[in-house]
């Protein structure tokens, strides 16, 4: 009988070593290892859209964090604009031409730690969010990283 996780969360904090564990993690998904993506026989599941979650939050950044890594359906996306519009969240779109992740990835969360050093934005440390879609997936050939982050 094949199963599939619907979840996966670790502790972890923005140090050289939890960055370790999430890339540590995130490659277990990718490979199959965990079956997340795939199933346990390794059957890719149909629509599959992994997103992290952060949350639980002991300070701000700079503390260890939950990282739950899941699937969610197409409403999720809906939901988030609304909570977008809404002022719960604010949205970060940035994108890397050569087709880097981590380095779209890096720009947004800059963006986003520039931005609350400035006053700019004020973090609710509740639960945010990051979509991470490759170059081989976009329309535009160009990686993308979505941030929803909540503010207060």
């Amino acid at each position: 009988m094949a199963y599939k996780l619907k979840d996966i969360t670790i502790r972890t904090n923005n140090s050289d070593e939890g960055i370790k564990m999430i890339d540590e993690l995130w490659g277990d998904i990718v490979s199959g290892k965990l079956p997340l993506l795939f199933d346990s026989e390794h059957i890719l599941q149909k629509d599959a859209s992994p997103i992290s979650k952060y949350s639980n939050y002991s300070s701000d950044e700079r503390g260890d964090y939950d990282l739950t890594i899941m699937n969610v359906t197409p409403d999720f996306f809906e939901k988030m604009e609304m909570k977008v519009r809404t002022g719960l969240y604010k949205k970060y779109d940035e994108r890397d031409e050569d087709g880097k992740i981590d380095v779209c990835a890096k720009k947004a969360w800059e963006k986003v730690w520039s931005e609350q050093k400035l006053g700019d934005i004020k973090r609710a440390f509740s639960e945010d969010y990051e979509i991470t879609v490759p170059s081989e997936y976009a329309k535009d050939g160009n990686a993308h990283c979505y941030l929803y982050i909540s503010v207060q």
